[in-house]
């Protein structure tokens, strides 16, 4: 799977951006965001399975950001609202055939494909 990540950039405290992520290639289970700020781990953001549409998120970001796939176009898109300084990172898109959504946040292991990163920047 080959995924491309768009939609990143500046937006100053309170206002929204959409990120979007095109997939090509075989099917998968799920699909996400992570995010990693400077100096910071990278974290879990938002997952959906790709068939049932089934949505995570974590608890920064819940009530903020909606996940959401159209299966026709093989794109997810994050839509993200309320921005905070705090949410400034780069942005990957990931995917993977095996683990649902439901465990993105705690999953040890690695995904299958990323996409590149995409910045967003919140201004305070």
């Amino acid at each position: 799977v080959q995924l491309q990540a768009s939609g990143g950039g500046l937006v100053q405290a309170g206002g929204s951006l959409r990120l979007s992520c095109t997939a090509s290639g075989r099917s998968f289970k799920s699909i996400g965001w992570f995010r990693q700020a400077p100096g910071r781990e990278r974290e879990f953001v938002a997952a959906i399975n790709w068939s049932g549409g089934s949505t995570y998120y974590a608890d920064s970001v819940k009530d903020r950001f909606t996940i959401s796939r159209d299966n026709a176009k093989n794109t997810m898109e994050l839509q993200m609202n309320s921005l905070k300084p705090e949410d400034t990172a780069v942005y990957y898109c990931a995917a993977d055939s095996f683990v649902d959504a439901k465990f993105w946040d705690s999953w040890g292991g690695d995904f299958d494909n990323w996409g590149q990163g995409t910045l967003v920047t919140v201004s305070s």
